[in-house]
């Protein structure tokens, strides 16, 4: 997948979301996928199932001290004989709870969004997709990243669809489609928002920063500009539009505005990160 094409390295330092890109610049194996057969060969157009959920677990276990085997062990038990999916609910929210403990969160993301359809819940369906979108961001495994983000997009969707007026998830379902390089569907969700609210923030932030990954370095002005005209110091939003003016070859404005942060946060290290890239500039 593509890695972030503008400043990551300033927002890096900021501690700033940026630009969500399921990225990664050196793809590698998980432990558990090295040399265990774990991922199938599905095409990419089927991302869900190109991992094989119970023999992850079957390999995840492995991972797990002898306690935590016997908690789960417990729990099937009583699971034994058990064929209402209702009636399975406290079970899954067993076993979540119990990856979650042991620090296994893909395993425990996926229990919780078991537990999330079956209750057909729009709260739990949007944890659940907030663990997964949360696990895709910092995946190193890209088939792995694959399948986190095809379920972070599944709930969310599900989610929207209990309650198509929650503006959040509509972000974070678009911020999905972003990130999975399905740019026109996140553009119709969030201008779906600034139709209605021209001047949100999350909304705007997130149609500039697209707007520079896609290179339409106008359209990302407009839209960093319309959250300072609010928010004079943000600081995102400024680093954003400095990219835009270099973009379109406004160098002067894009120098000024980035020496204009540097005003914004007394730092030395951020100082000399931001007199580097602006070498870039010149």
């Amino acid at each position: 997948m593509r890695s972030t094409p503008i400043i990551a390295v300033v927002l890096a330092i900021l501690l700033l979301g940026g630009i969500y890109r399921f990225a990664n610049t050196t793809p590698q194996k998980s432990k558990l996928e090295s040399g265990k057969g774990l991922i199938s060969g599905a095409q990419m157009s089927n991302p869900v199932l190109s991992i094989d959920v119970d023999s992850f677990i079957v390999a995840t276990k492995k991972l797990l001290p002898q306690h935590a085997l016997g908690e789960i062990q417990a729990v099937d038990k009583q699971l034994l004989g058990v064929s209402d999916s209702l009636k399975m609910l406290p079970f899954f929210e067993q076993y979540a709870q119990i990856w979650k403990e042991h620090k296994q969160p893909v395993v425990a993301a996926h229990y919780y969004s078991l537990v999330a359809k079956l209750e057909n819940s729009e709260k739990k369906l949007t944890f659940a997709a907030q663990l997964f979108l949360n696990l895709a961001r910092n995946e190193h495994s890209e088939s792995l990243q694959k399948w986190e983000a095809a379920n972070a997009i599944g709930c969310f969707e599900k989610s929207l669809r209990l309650n198509s007026n929650n503006d959040s998830t509509r972000l974070s379902l678009a911020e999905c489609y972003f990130g999975t390089g399905e740019a026109m569907k996140g553009v119709a969700l969030v201008k779906e928002i600034t139709a209605k609210s021209p001047e949100n923030k999350a909304a705007n932030m997130l149609l500039g920063q697209q707007g520079l990954i896609s290179g339409q370095f106008a359209k990302a002005q407009l839209r960093f500009e319309t959250v300072l005209k609010n928010e004079p110091k943000n600081l995102e939003a400024m680093l954003g539009l400095a990219e835009a003016y270099k973009g379109l070859g406004e160098k002067k404005k894009a120098i000024a505005l980035l020496e204009n942060c540097k005003k914004q946060i007394t730092n030395p290290a951020f100082a000399k990160d931001i007199d580097e890239y602006i070498k870039t500039i010149n």
